[in-house]
């Protein structure tokens, strides 16, 4: 019923007004007729004492309906607490929004309350779908407000009286709806009858007086205003110094959640639409948006109207612009693509942006022939801005990167600054295609363009140096290692984990996204082979471009090519198993003496903690099995044999090897490139560190940084005894290659953090000081040439010397303190800083560590002084490696209470404090005392409070700190849930280490021949 009839109903009026008017005046009856007549009046008043009763029920209903509905009634929004509410006016615009305590009616059964609450529901209801937006923004950089309207072309898919959509902190001032083909004022109109913001979902709910109709498109408009907060999400404010100046500039931070927070939108991955932006401000600006210009105006008070081009469809969560006075440097690609690099005029003018964007535009060559799809936009902007909450983010078209992880200086950068740079841009890249042409459909997914842009950025860096050799090196110390002490804890999640509230999305987006993602496809491209993997992605993409995927749409498509090379194996049923459950396996490998030339292999789920087993049955009785592509070789002093792949699908196989002796190895995993660990028996692992002291080279580097790390992490987990892993890396010595003592470094640190606080500490730093010295007096120090400059070697030596000179300064190796020492002094003397780029981090750390305060105060002075991104970087984390608590102290307080040190760069300051033995204390403690201020700030962003968490409190290994631990998680006031029950489990794992291995630990130095 419409709302016209219903209003004259209420009058008893409106059916008695339609017959009276339809009856025509009739002449004077005869006395014959008048019983007819009576009768007649009869049955009239009787049928409107019928309609009258029939129209109160009718009215009634109406009423207990809206109630239902929650729209307001006597200053009061009705169905929920959480709602603020809009009255309509008689026409179709809403006035602006109040505040109004609502009432909530009783709980009915699920499928009811959905359809009187839709804003209640954890997802947008689905009975509108966004097509397109106009969207236009005034943005005011004076005093930090914008002011918007949005046109939104909406189809209805299912009839409904409700436009439920997000808005967070908006203040919406008027909403109006109208059929998207009215063509002048007032034609079409669907009149709003209430509209309320329900915020405790970020949702703005819109009543209207009757039903959308299905198929049909409606044109939704709403304005509103908002202010730019200083928050790093949504919409936000930024500055930087130019000149003495202190300038502004305003940039999007969407994903996953925040667009919401700069216009009302339907902020699901899954409602792809299109955009046209127009962004009005001061002439003395410019703006930027995902498309190029397509029209510009200039209005009378010299404010500009940029017109952008309209974008393809896509996910709200990657529309982005920014308004800023910044300069540029331009490429063009061969095919037309134009790519700018924006930032501040002064890093533009002194070349520091030239690097990404030279690697930029090779990238863009790559992965269009890898993939064999075309970058679909005519441009793509690279914007860095001095504050951003994350490394970068890959807005279609425009890239925004935090200056740090954009900008390169030559002179002063080191290596690995500058490999850290080139993998974020060939990640944001890669994202163009995994992401912004291909979305995940719900955030459970993640990993489908995360672990993808991971995965890539170590092809991709291959591409761009192949010397550098990452995706076979590389990747396994910084991406498969460091994943699996993640993935080994109890705590840990599927990949693919299920999403309910909103609340929910931030957790999907962590390392077993990312890191995990990317071990898991590495693994599945090797088991595929690289042409079939790259057919199976082309038709992923061209599939779903411009749409949405599942898991299950790349599992398919790469079952078809497999299929058409003649392969049967069902890639879901494998990766299933992979994704769907938590944590990895470790593979078992014996020597089967009862058959000959025969193996024994078992499979079981990895935890460090096996004891979690007993205490949480629920979770572990599950049955944990994978179908597992085992690599296997078998090898002697001499030879090794060409690997075989054994695809393990049950608790326990026995299968048939080549012929083995008694001094003959197994070896699993080859080159690790399957996602799990690989245990032998003992007799095995003597002949592996056998081989290792005798003739590394027969196993490969890959092989050689796999076994130290399974060593280390077995011992942890109590696989194998304690010895072991200082055995292993007996062989150090012998070793000439960077990878295997980079994972060897790695593992020494996880021991560190446990032992250099004991009273014995200097049993385990002087026996790893013996391992290291021979290779540090080897390679001594990076060499300079006559004028000063210093000459570059090759990577792997650079690296490799790089490693070893941090382990011999970490452990304490005197030649080591004393050169650093000597060159922090020539710095301070002559104040010409002629330290070598690629160890100045290791330099400035070891010098602030042992020399005096007036060294602290220097550098102090030289992160204030220096515009190098990079150097400014290095220079505070040296800040950190003080032993005076006095400084450590200081530096903590004006990191979160100046504006000194960069919001970016906040935690990372507290947590190097924490890493410092000295500053441990002080960091647990003041990170307690600060919560509440630090979860307000960093909160919302993806990774902060995670990172920040971990990294205060993996240090922690005393029964006090557990304890402290346990109390402060008590009284935190909840948030971080999953972050804490990680911290909780390792600070646990890190006591019971210490109660049960310890004492054997120094035990074994204390008789060790190598000590």
């Amino acid at each position: 019923m419409g709302i016209e009839a219903v209003m004259s109903a209420r009058t008893g009026r409106a059916l008695s007004d339609q017959w009276a008017d339809g009856v025509a005046v009739r002449p004077r009856t005869t006395e014959r007729h008048i019983t007819v007549h009576k009768r007649l009046v009869l049955g009239f008043a009787v049928s409107i004492l019928a309609l009258i009763a029939v129209t109160a029920v009718a009215v009634a209903l109406s009423v207990k309906f809206e109630r239902c509905t929650g729209e307001p009634n006597g200053g009061e929004a009705l169905g929920d607490a959480n709602a603020r509410s809009t009255p309509g006016t008689s026409g179709a615009t809403g006035t602006r929004t109040h505040d109004a305590r609502t009432r909530g009616e009783g709980d009915n059964d699920d499928d009811d309350e959905d359809a009187r609450f839709p804003w209640r529901r954890a997802r947008l209801p689905t009975t509108l779908r966004p097509r397109h937006y106009e969207l236009t923004l005034s943005v005011h950089m004076d005093n930090f407000t914008f002011a918007g309207c949005v046109n939104i072309d909406v189809e209805c898919v299912n009839a409904t009286r409700y436009v439920v959509l997000h808005a967070d902190g908006l203040d919406i001032r008027t909403v109006t709806l109208m059929h998207a083909d009215g063509r002048r004022a007032g034609a079409g109109m669907v009149r709003v009858h209430r509209h309320f913001a329900y915020t405790s979902s970020q949702l703005h709910v819109i009543v209207l007086h009757r039903e959308l109709k299905p198929l049909r498109t409606y044109r939704l408009n709403i304005t509103f205003n908002a202010r730019r907060e200083n928050e790093l999400l949504g919409f936000f404010r930024s500055s930087y110094m130019l000149h003495g100046e202190r300038r502004f500039l305003a940039v999007t931070q969407f994903s996953p959640t925040h667009a919401r927070k700069a216009f009302p939108c339907f902020d699901e991955p899954i409602y792809k639409a299109t955009f046209k932006v127009s962004l009005r401000h001061e002439g003395s600006y410019q703006s930027l948006s995902n498309m190029p210009v397509e029209a510009s105006t200039l209005d009378e008070d010299g404010w500009v109207t940029n017109h952008f081009s309209r974008t393809p469809r896509m996910s709200t969560y990657y529309l982005a612009w920014a308004v800023c006075n910044f300069t540029y440097r331009e490429a063009v690609t061969d095919s037309g693509v134009v790519i700018r690099l924006y930032a501040r005029p002064d890093a533009i003018q002194s070349g520091s942006g030239d690097y990404a964007l030279h690697i930029t535009k090779r990238l863009l060559h790559f992965y269009q022939d890898y993939f064999k799809v075309k970058y679909s936009l005519p441009k793509l902007d690279l914007l860095a801005v001095p504050k951003h909450p994350y490394a970068a983010m890959e807005n279609w078209g425009l890239s925004v990167f935090v200056e740090q992880k954009i900008l390169l200086d030559p002179e002063v950068s080191s290596f690995s600054y500058q490999m850290e740079l080139t993998m974020v841009v060939v990640h944001e890249i890669c994202h163009q295609w995994f992401g912004d042409l291909v979305t995940p459909v719900w955030w459970e997914d993640v990993w489908l363009k995360e672990g993808f842009a991971h995965f890539f950025e170590y092809v991709g860096t291959d591409f761009l140096f192949p010397k550098w050799n990452m995706e076979k090196q590389r990747f396994l110390t910084d991406v498969l290692h460091e994943v699996m002490l993640l993935d080994g804890l109890a705590s840990s999640h599927p990949i693919s984990q299920e999403v309910f509230e909103a609340t929910d999305i931030d957790r999907v987006f962590d390392w077993i996204a990312y890191k995990k993602g990317a071990a898991l496809i590495r693994m599945l491209a090797n088991v595929m082979g690289q042409a079939v993997f790259q057919r199976g992605l082309n038709d992923y993409l061209m599939t779903h471009m411009y749409g949405n995927a599942a898991r299950d749409d790349l599992w398919n498509k790469f079952s078809e090519a497999m299929q058409r090379e003649g392969k049967d194996i069902n890639i879901k049923e494998v990766m299933d198993r992979w994704t769907l459950q938590m944590g990895y396996p470790v593979v078992t490998i014996s020597k089967n003496d009862s058959l000959g030339n025969t193996v024994t292999i078992t499979q079981e789920h990895f935890v460090y903690d096996i004891e979690a087993k007993l205490r949480d049955p629920d979770l572990f009785n599950k049955s944990f099995q994978w179908q597992i592509p085992l690599t296997l070789s078998v090898g002697n002093s001499s030879h090794i044999s060409p690997e075989t792949i054994i695809w393990v699908s049950n608790k326990t196989e026995t299968h048939r090897v080549g012929r083995m002796e008694e001094e003959t190895w197994l070896l699993g995993n080859i080159n690790q490139t399957g996602y799990f660990r690989v245990n032998y028996d003992l007799h095995n692992w003597r002949l592996l560190i056998q081989q290792l002291m005798i003739n590394p080279t027969i196993i490969s580097v890959g092989n050689r940084a796999g076994l130290i790390d399974d060593v280390f992490n077995l011992a942890r987990a109590g696989y194998l005894p304690q010895n072991m892993p200082l055995q292993i890396i007996s062989y150090l010595s012998e070793e000439n290659e960077f990878l295997p003592w980079h994972a060897a470094s790695r593992a020494l640190y996880q021991l560190d953090k446990l032992l250099d606080r004991t009273e014995d500490y200097s049993l385990f730093s002087d026996y790893v000081l013996k391992q290291v010295a021979p290779k540090y007096h080897k390679l001594g120090w990076p060499s300079t040439s006559a004028d000063g400059s210093f000459l570059q070697a090759a990577y792997q030596t650079e690296e490799l010397q790089r490693e070893v000179i941090m382990l011999a300064c970490s452990f304490g190796n005197k030649h080591c303190h004393r050169q650093a020492v000597t060159l922090i002094s020539e710095w301070i003397s002559n104040n010409k800083n002629r330290i070598p780029p690629n160890v100045r981090d290791i330099v400035y750390c070891t010098g602030v560590s042992l020399m005096d305060e007036d060294v602290w105060e220097f550098i102090w002075m030289k992160f204030h002084s220096s515009t190098a991104i990079s150097e400014k970087k290095v220079l505070l984390e040296a800040l950190t490696c003080s032993d005076s608590s006095v400084l450590l102290n200081k530096l903590l307080n004006l990191s979160l209470s100046s504006d000194l040190v960069p919001d970016q760069d906040v935690i990372d300051v507290i947590i190097h404090v924490g890493r410092n033995p000295h500053g441990r204390h002080l960091a647990w403690r003041y990170f307690r005392e600060k919560w509440d201020m630090l979860n307000s700030r960093y909160g919302e962003a993806l990774f902060m409070n995670s990172k920040l968490i971990s990294g205060v409190t993996e240090f922690l290994n005393t029964e006090s700190e557990l304890t402290e631990l346990k109390e402060f998680i008590e009284t935190s006031g909840g948030g971080a849930a999953s972050a804490f029950a990680r911290a909780m489990e390792i600070v646990q794992a890190n006591v019971k280490w210490h109660n049960l291995y310890k004492q054997q630990f120094f035990q074994w130095l204390r008789k060790s021949p190598n000590g």
